[in-house]
């Protein structure tokens, strides 16, 4: 599999099959995850992990792409946040593999300390756990690894692997990053650990290079983790026997005392027929207790290998008996200012709290799954968006909520999903699966599986505390045809809103209508008033900022690009008398199968094809159309990639003339800066191309660039263009 091209993808697909029993550990039975850290903020509990799913490598050879995050409330109920970062794409193509990452968080900021394979680490922060994330080492420092090779510190120390880092913020709010592991002549088992301290002013932060210290206890050998239990530091690792050892220290920089084994060998966690190998571990305080997590094989081991998939979401019915892993978490308890040593169990830790079910959660917010997979949405400087898909060409296919307080009822269900098949929809069970059924979601229609409406469904006997609520998924048995982004129970109905005109005023016909001036969407299915691909507005304006529409500033105001087919806006009209009219649209283009179409109120009156020769030349395109008297839903819908469009004006009568006096054609001169940096469609950056000689399509064969689509922006100045070399 080549996973350079999997990676260039919008989307990375995640795929599961089956749960594992209904024990509630691991926390996921839809992917295969590894190497956890943990943090607390005193309301959420946050879980740090690996993606280890399956990939094209060899057993024991790890291809580690991402960093998954959990959250929850409650002990017993954990929202997945999906793939918040993904390695080989973000910071250009560093970093490597992140195997083994920390996270903490203060103020309600996130911080991930990460490495690049076992030659780097580094670090991102967030104002949230879904990002979007940003190198503040990079910012700062202007390199992008606290440690390694051209890194902040110019190397690893001698360490032999500079990977594993964990993190810790201190009381007074000086950070720590610990890191490293292995063996080296001057590094040998027992003093291969290192510890860096940094401080943050005012959202700058900054590493003291020179506090660089080693600390050493005896047996170690990777997963260094420190976290602090009152003026204590505790400083754990795995040890070469793979079982989790630590020390104690009231000093952050040692000396440690060394103590005992904290987490034995997963070859003793249940379900997981005596399969062992390496560990990794993270423990946080939450609510007046302890918590520890880890990673073992109850899922690869298990018969129906239930998180069987390659990291391009694709399932595997007979994956190969590999040394992928899961993530569990368990109470850990203390003697003294001494860690017992943890038990292993099914049940996990005890909810600590009821689950509240008036907030809006996404949809992979649950305490057990069955046939499920996810799909985590990527737009460049934007939160990731987690999307569950059920598999339902299998027998079930649930997610399960449990102690849930409905209170004194709960009359209504909003989901906001896509489905572009027939028959969707999501049964509410409580008890089991095929329980009493509360309610049930019949799924709107969406145009494609990137557009999420609410959809709001009638609940009846949801009152007190519900110790478990299943949604079960069904159609016809066709999977991926849903998508479901989140959902949230509501004490009455919410009655569906009716999308309104921009501005507030029906726009008139014969007139000119503005094309980034589309309707204000309603509330509930079928009141949306625009259709996107994707979440990010690839423009440079910041109207209609939210939607997510393409909008850019061009010397004629603002217009409409980066059109691809299927993705729509609509408008409310006024049709003065009914007749026949003539259309003209004010758009620019360099290829030649572009277009659209256009309706009133669902029925199609105009198909355009829209070609030309530059992005920098509006041109005018018409037809004639028949329009009906009245107020009614125009909408304009693209049939064709890649054009921009600046307004449709009509004017009454067949072939009658458009006022070319009030409304010119326009041709871009870019006098200033001819040089422009080129992305890819996610939003890489891949090279420079300079215009001053011929148009953007030859520079860019002349350069090098192979044939596609890419996006132009100016190195000084703020234009942007798509341009299409298929020609």
């Amino acid at each position: 599999m080549d996973f350079n091209k999997v990676w260039k993808k919008a989307s990375c697909l995640v795929a599961g099959l089956a749960v594992f029993g209904l024990a509630d550990n691991p926390i996921s039975s839809y992917h295969y995850l590894a190497d956890p850290s943990c943090a607390s903020d005193g309301d959420t509990f946050y879980i740090l992990t690996d993606v280890d799913d399956y990939n094209n490598q060899t057993n024991w050879n790890y291809d580690i792409v991402g960093l998954y995050a959990f959250t929850s409330e409650d002990m017993k109920n954990w929202t997945d946040h999906g793939m918040i970062f993904r390695s080989k794409r973000e910071f250009g193509n560093y970093p490597n593999n992140t195997w083994a990452s920390g996270i903490a968080v203060k103020n309600g900021k996130v911080y991930i300390v990460y490495p690049d394979g076992a030659s780097g680490v580094g670090m991102i922060t967030a104002p949230a756990i879904d990002g979007p994330y940003t190198d503040p080492v990079k910012e700062t420092h202007g390199v992008n690894r606290i440690a390694g090779g051209g890194s902040l510190i110019g190397g690893c120390d001698g360490i032999a692997h500079c990977f594993d880092p964990g993190i810790l913020i201190d009381d007074d709010g000086k950070g720590y990053v610990i890191f490293g592991g292995g063996e080296s002549s001057s590094r040998p088992y027992g003093n291969n650990f290192d510890i860096i301290s940094f401080t943050e002013s005012n959202g700058k932060i900054t590493f003291d290079k020179n506090s660089l210290k080693k600390v050493s206890l005896p047996n170690s050998f990777e997963a260094p983790y420190l976290h602090k239990k009152g003026s204590t530091y505790y400083l754990s690792f795995n040890n070469r026997s793979q079982v989790i050892d630590y020390g104690m220290s009231n000093n952050i920089w040692g000396p440690y005392t060394f103590v005992g084994t904290v987490i034995p060998g997963i070859g003793s966690v249940p379900d997981a027929h005596g399969e062992g190998g390496n560990n990794h571990q993270g423990f946080a305080p939450f609510k007046d207790k302890w918590y520890a997590v880890y990673h073992d094989r109850r899922l690869v081991t298990s018969d129906n290998h239930p998180a069987a998939t390659t990291q391009a979401g694709v399932r595997s019915e007979n994956p190969n008996y590999e040394n992928h892993r899961s993530v569990s978490i368990d109470e850990l308890t203390w003697s003294g200012d001494k860690m017992n040593k943890l038990t292993f169990t099914r049940e996990g830790p005890k909810q600590i709290k009821n689950f509240d079910p008036y907030k809006t959660y996404k949809a992979t917010t649950s305490s057990k799954q069955m046939n499920i997979r996810s799909r985590t949405d990527w737009t460049q400087g934007q939160p990731v968006k987690h999307v569950l898909l059920p598999l339902t060409s299998r027998s079930e296919s649930w997610i399960r909520v449990t102690g849930v307080d409905f209170g004194n009822g709960a009359q209504n269900l909003r989901i906001k999903a896509a489905n572009v098949g027939d028959g969707n929809k999501i049964e509410i069970h409580t008890g089991s699966a095929s329980g009493t059924l509360a309610g049930t979601c019949e799924l709107a229609k969406t145009s494609n599986n990137k557009t999420f409406v609410d959809n709001d469904c009638e609940m009846k006997g949801l009152t007190g505390v519900v110790d478990q609520v299943f949604f079960v998924f069904k159609n016809n048995g066709k999977d991926s045809t849903m998508g479901i982004l989140e959902w949230e129970f509501q004490g009455t109905k919410r009655e569906p809103e009716p999308q309104t005109p921009f501005g507030g005023k029906a726009w008139d016909i014969p007139g000119k209508i503005e094309a980034e001036n589309f309707d204000e969407p309603g509330y509930g299915a079928g009141n949306d008033s625009y259709a996107e691909n994707d979440s990010d507005n690839h423009g440079d304006s910041d109207l209609r900022k939210g939607t997510g529409v393409d909008l850019y500033e061009k010397e004629t105001g603002v217009v409409v690009g980066y059109n691809q087919a299927g993705e729509w806006l609509e408008y409310t009209v006024n049709i003065k008398e009914a007749g026949d009219y003539t259309m003209y649209a004010s758009v620019a283009t360099d290829n030649s199968t572009a277009g659209f179409k256009l309706s009133i109120d669902g029925d199609a009156v105009a198909v355009v094809s829209v070609s030309g020769s530059s992005w920098d030349e509006f041109t005018r395109v018409k037809t004639n159309v028949s329009l009906p008297a009245g107020e009614h839903i125009l909408r304009f819908e693209v049939t064709g990639d890649w054009f921009d469009i600046d307004y449709l004006n009509f004017v009454a009568g067949k072939d009658a003339p458009e006022n070319t006096t009030a409304i010119a054609d326009v041709k871009f001169q870019n006098k200033v800066e001819k040089t422009y940096n080129v992305f890819s469609l996610t939003g890489v950056k891949i090279g420079t191309v300079d215009l001053s000689r011929m148009d953007a399509p030859k520079a860019l064969n002349a350069a090098g660039f192979a044939k596609g689509v890419y996006m132009l922006k100016q190195v000084q100045g703020s234009k942007k263009f798509m341009v299409n070399t298929t020609k």
